[in-house]
């Protein structure tokens, strides 16, 4: 029991952004494959990815990888029209039930005058 508690209570581990810095400019430069540096290093590769990405959006004190630097910016932008999309979709059902509704309320509205209008006889 003291196990599992001891493994629950251990600290989460801080690394430098030199650390990371390093880690990633060691994959990038191909010398080693993630799974051996996740190995050296007893990072997750999950981890590893992260890393990576920040690396490329500028985070380490370096200059951000031109393509990840748009690659970001077009998720941006897609989730932007996906949300205006779900935005329009819905803006459009409103007004078409609003108009549903004034032709129905219209409808009733002729329906009930000619009832109550006296009919005249035609001799």
């Amino acid at each position: 029991m003291e196990v599992k508690k001891d493994l629950a209570m251990r600290q989460q581990r801080n690394f430098s952004i030199e650390f990371k810095k390093q880690v990633v400019e060691d994959l990038i430069s191909g010398s080693s494959r993630p799974s051996q540096i996740c190995r050296r290093y007893n990072i997750v590769p999950s981890l590893l990815d992260h890393w990576k990405k920040q690396y490329n959006l500028g985070k380490f004190d370096n200059e951000p990888v031109k393509e990840a630097a748009l690659q970001d910016r077009i998720e941006k932008l897609e989730r932007l029209v996906g949300k205006l999309t779900l935005e329009n979709e819905f803006l459009k059902k409103a007004y078409q039930h609003k108009l549903s509704q004034q032709a129905k309320n219209e409808r009733s509205s002729n329906n009930i005058d000619a009832i109550s209008r006296p009919s005249k006889d035609v001799n």
